[in-house]
């Protein structure tokens, strides 16, 4: 019997996330989050990509991004 794996993506705004040392302190802290495996900063300003192994709650990204000094665009 193969067991199933989970992957799945999900992409966001954040605010105040146009400069690379913002963009790199938001990455590090959603990189930080358990079953996170990949983050990307999008090409349109503020977007970022988390792709992760396990289902992740909005609260979780949100946590992490505040941790940053940053937040979610609603």
């Amino acid at each position: 019997m193969q067991s199933s794996t989970y992957i799945a993506s999900t992409t966001f705004e954040a605010e105040d996330t146009t400069r690379a040392h913002c963009r790199r302190v938001v990455t590090e802290q959603l990189a930080a989050i358990d079953s996170v495996g990949t983050v990307t900063n999008g090409l349109a300003p503020r977007t970022v990509t988390v792709i992760a192994s396990r289902p992740l709650d909005r609260a979780d990204i949100a946590a992490a991004v505040d941790e940053a000094g940053h937040a979610l665009v609603p």
